[in-house]
């Protein structure tokens, strides 16, 4: 397996300052549909299913959440099963949240807010803390940062989930943005993310250094992984 390819002077092009384009929104469409045929949706569902119950409001903090896919799976999911959530959903870039809030529109529960997910919000206020598909845009130091916070800002669990670097998934987005997703500014980020990635062993140790003890950590479909602490151990 490769080193890790990470430039901090390479930022992917849905990071950086720009108006909402078609480029953009169409990106952003192609994402919430990996996210949705490669189990992210499903994941974040599986976790809250075997966590959340009826009779009591939950405060959820979903960190990067790009155009808000994974709110708004959450609050159709806790509205079918009778759970009573409210999520604050945090993204730094402007027009991506902007898009976010327009296709957020029928879910009052839902709250954005334009930050660095490395220093929003202070103290347990959350019980539930994620992050989906973000870790990568950080370099080792900041990753660390970014675990570190995100448990402390659960006062109940914590679920990061992200791309596993291995060479087979680095084949498998080079031939997936070759004829599919095909679209430049998906077809850049994607390969250059897959690269960037930390492997299996790496966001271990990532874990370790953050301070995250009796953690569970485990290899998921298509070549992603998440890493999850629950309150016994925060």
């Amino acid at each position: 397996m490769s080193r890790r390819e990470f430039d901090p002077s390479v930022r992917e092009e849905m990071d950086l300052d720009q108006p909402i384009t078609s480029e953009l929104e169409r990106d952003l469409v192609n994402l919430v549909t990996l996210n949705r045929l490669f189990g992210s949706h499903a994941l974040v569902i599986r976790f809250l299913r075997e966590r959340l119950r009826t009779g009591r409001p939950w405060r959820i903090l979903d960190l990067a959440t790009g155009s808000g896919d994974i709110p708004r799976t959450i609050a159709d999911w806790a509205a079918r099963s009778g759970i009573e959530v409210s999520i604050d959903a945090v993204d730094q870039q402007p027009s991506t949240l902007e898009i976010a809030r327009r296709l957020s529109g029928s879910f009052p529960n839902i709250s954005y807010h334009q930050a660095d997910v490395r220093e929003f919000g202070s103290g347990s206020s959350w019980d539930i803390v994620l992050c989906s598909l973000a870790l990568h845009h950080f370099s080792e130091a900041d990753a660390v940062v970014v675990l570190r916070h995100a448990a402390a800002l659960a006062s109940r669990s914590v679920l990061i989930a992200d791309l596993r670097r291995c060479s087979m998934g680095t084949f498998g987005v080079d031939l997936l943005t070759a004829v599919w997703m095909r679209e430049p500014m998906t077809r850049n980020d994607a390969r250059i993310s897959v690269r960037r990635a930390f492997s299996f062993t790496e966001l271990a140790g990532l874990a370790q250094t953050a301070g995250w003890r009796d953690y569970g950590h485990a290899r998921r479909f298509c070549f992603r992984q998440a890493i999850w602490m629950d309150r016994a151990s925060l």
